[in-house]
């Protein structure tokens, strides 16, 4: 079953390689990291500032689609959300 809202933990320098969620869902990053980290859409729908650790940032998906991510100071860690 599909949640309205979802959290995603990045840690040890990754992110979930694809989350599923439907329109409608706000996913909300949470760093559990050392470093900061970003989440910063590829195609520039959303993006956070530089997150501390136990820092977070939300974003609502409000449209279909595949969107890929990754971290601005590291962009080896990506991922993607998937809306349906």
């Amino acid at each position: 079953m599909l949640q309205t809202n979802v959290t995603v933990n990045i840690e040890k320098f990754s992110f979930p390689v694809e989350v599923r969620v439907k329109k409608g869902t706000t996913v909300t990053w949470t760093n559990r990291d050392s470093a900061g980290h970003t989440v910063t859409s590829d195609a520039g729908a959303f993006g956070s500032a530089l997150l501390d650790t136990g820092s977070s940032f939300s974003f609502t998906f409000d449209t279909v689609g595949r969107f890929p991510y990754h971290c601005a100071p590291h962009p080896s860690m990506t991922g993607t959300v998937v809306v349906e």
